[in-house]
């Protein structure tokens, strides 16, 4: 029995392609939603969209400190590991959820072979930003070193995984499932949406923003100087700035009394929604490591605002750039991005990664 963990939204799409996968074969498995992010209601509609089966367990946790969040996440998932004694857990990413669960079935065991601990499978091994003020390069690096199943989605991921004396049996370059679920869903997304038309948006018209991480949106200096940077750019070329806004970026933005000038604000969208603008912007500017997978597979130049990125690939293969938070550097870079050309090859794989990974778990 494999029990799928996941807690974020992108948890969810990346994820989706293992889910269907298992279904397919007729594998036993479980999903056990921890609700990091969200309630399950506000996921809902991602299962829905995705043609997901609802989760099996919901611990809706909710938004809380890193330790409590953790702490929560780790306490009710014991409790379901130790009732169901799974062979395998699966986590996906860099979440606190992966951190959870890894640490939990490390110390749980499992019907078949219960004098060991539950094996551990990490889907998106090997990322490193090498940047430790991270919360999430700190979560992503106890997973792997506790997992026996490194899917790593590039062969620079294994490389990372060698580098800290990880054994080489147990990694294996899959691709990544991201490119299953834009695959899959992109197609779906145009028969049942129109989100470019109905926002009064033409295709190649506009850019696409989108901010939530910590050390960007709970900094007021860092915020107030990305979102200045951004207006700059709206200006100078009189294309909209589409920005659908993350709740935490939300809160933080009314908390800190700041303007969004030449922005048009929106609400989070579902995945097929959110794809479909991806696929006809202009110009991604973004802090999410799932928008620049997305924009570097859709063919759509990214501006990445951080100082530095666990998605090198998109950077190798001329997709994107690492531009900082300085609002001169996001200039420079978007102007930079807009000349670019458009024909780089996707390092993330053919599509068939959630396959892989069912298929090298069911053989042990």
């Amino acid at each position: 029995m494999i029990a799928i963990i996941l807690g974020t939204r992108p948890e969810i799409i990346k994820m989706s392609p293992v889910i269907r996968s298992c279904q397919k074969r007729g594998v036993d498995f479980f999903v056990l939603h921890t609700g990091q992010h969200y309630s399950y209601e506000m996921d809902r509609v991602f299962f829905e969209q995705l043609g997901l089966p609802s989760p099996d367990f919901n611990l809706d946790v909710g938004s809380r400190s890193h330790a409590e969040q953790t702490g929560l996440i780790m306490t009710g998932i014991e409790k379901i590991l130790q009732k169901e004694k799974p062979d395998v857990v699966l986590v996906q990413g860099d979440t606190n959820t992966v951190l959870a669960g890894a640490l939990t079935a490390a110390k749980c065991f499992g019907k078949k072979n219960p004098s060991r601990p539950i094996d551990i499978g990490h889907v998106e091994a090997g990322l490193r930003s090498f940047d430790r003020s991270m919360p999430e390069e700190v979560n992503r690096i106890v997973a792997d070193h506790l997992s026996r199943y490194l899917f790593a989605p590039t062969e620079k991921a294994r490389e990372h995984l060698r580098a800290e004396g990880i054994p080489d049996e147990k990694i294996v370059v899959t691709g990544n499932t991201i490119v299953d679920a834009v695959f899959e869903n992109l197609s779906l997304s145009k028969k049942r949406v129109d989100t470019v038309r109905d926002l009064g948006l033409k295709a190649g018209g506009y850019f696409l923003v989108t901010l939530h991480r910590q050390e960007n949106v709970d900094n007021r200096r860092r915020l107030k100087g990305i979102l200045s940077g951004l207006n700059r750019i709206h200006e100078s070329t009189g294309m909209p700035l589409v920005f659908p806004v993350h709740p935490r970026t939300d809160k933080m933005i009314t908390s800190f009394r700041l303007e969004l000038e030449g922005f048009q604000r929106i609400k989070p969208l579902g995945f097929l929604e959110f794809l479909q603008l991806e696929s006809q912007a202009r110009l991604t500017l973004t802090d999410s490591g799932g928008v620049q997978e997305e924009s570097c597979i859709l063919s759509v130049p990214c501006v990445t605002i951080r100082d530095s990125t666990e998605r090198p690939e998109t950077v190798d293969v001329g997709a994107n750039i690492v531009a900082g938070v300085d609002p001169v550097s996001i200039i420079d870079a978007s102007e930079k991005m807009l000349l670019h050309s458009r024909s780089w090859k996707n390092p993330f794989g053919d599509g068939t990664a959630g396959e892989r990974i069912v298929d090298i778990i069911t053989r042990g």
